[in-house]
């Protein structure tokens, strides 16, 4: 009776993985389907793109549209102003979150407790868009490269996450030990907190630079000066706008050609826009995954 239970319950176990198998499946099919299609649009050949023969795998092969997206006037300024927001924005926001995060996380810091429900308050209530703007104007920061960095320098929700990753993580004695070797604060955070916080590390690195490299609204509303907006609104004025006049740079063409390329170069900088974060993640995931679960637990 006991072997027959056994043979039963193996059987429900080996039926229970294969569903999951399959389901796994499925989400990863339906995943990266929009992924290839996009890459495929992008490098297919024009012709085959205009009579919509492109339905999964590539049809030919044309790196023009690449070429195009890189020749557009404008282009390559806004890859820049892309890359300057997420790189000195993340590295404050970084060092805002830590050194926020840190004496919040220290028993002995006097007043930790009124300063975690000032922080938490932010995350429930805010100033609104319309005083947020006047503030940004009256700052002098409307219209400069700074409107997009001073204003989200923290996030209260991370500062919690990372407050609790070090209370978690990093041993009290420890901290108290080398306090009694004559180690102040900044060195003990330099020295033992930091090189232990690696993987809430890398997850802050990531959603701060995952949300610079993707903001839209922040741009669209502080920064006018095309020299100054970013890759979102130069994708938007192409996606949305359907801007044909910028295929000039890619010289005379004919018309069906010229309307391939304006199909295939959107799909060219959609890939264009979403490669960074793409090869970035790998190298911080084996980091993330601990990170945000230990950072995660409630006190």
């Amino acid at each position: 009776m006991t072997t027959v239970n056994a043979f039963r319950r193996a059987r429900g176990e080996r039926v229970a993985d294969g569903l999951l198998v399959l389901v796994m499946l499925v989400v990863i099919c339906v995943t990266l389907f929009p992924f290839v299609y996009v890459v495929s649009m992008s490098i297919s050949d024009p012709v085959a793109v205009l009579q919509q023969r492109v339905w999964l795998w590539p049809v030919g092969f044309s790196a023009d549209a690449y070429k195009l997206v890189f020749e557009t006037e404008g282009a390559l300024r806004a890859y820049y102003n892309t890359l300057w927001y997420t790189g000195v924005g993340t590295l404050l926001n970084v060092i805002m979150t830590v050194l926020a995060a840190y004496p919040l996380s220290r028993r002995t810091f006097v007043g930790r407790k009124f300063f975690m429900v000032f922080i938490v308050v932010t995350m429930f209530f805010s100033g609104g868009l319309i005083p947020t703007y006047t503030l940004i104007q009256d700052l002098g920061l409307y219209n400069t490269r700074w409107a997009m960095i001073i204003p989200a320098a923290v996030n209260a929700f991370l500062i919690i996450v990372t407050r609790t990753f070090f209370q978690t993580t990093i041993p009290e004695s420890l901290l108290e030990a080398a306090k009694t070797d004559g180690a102040n604060d900044l060195q003990i955070l330099w020295r033992i907190v930091l090189p232990l916080s690696k993987p809430i590390l890398a997850v802050l690195s990531l959603f701060y630079a995952v949300g610079h490299w993707n903001d839209y609204f922040t741009p669209l509303i502080y920064l006018p000066n095309a020299d100054l907006q970013p890759l979102s609104i130069f994708l938007s004025k192409i996606l949305l706008q359907n801007d044909q006049t910028m295929l000039g740079a890619g010289g005379p063409v004919d018309t069906a050609t010229q309307s391939a390329l304006a199909i295939q170069m959107k799909y060219s900088l959609i890939v264009v826009v979403i490669a960074p974060i793409v090869c970035v993640y790998p190298f911080l995931q084996k980091h993330f995954v601990k990170g945000i679960l230990v950072g995660g637990i409630k006190e």
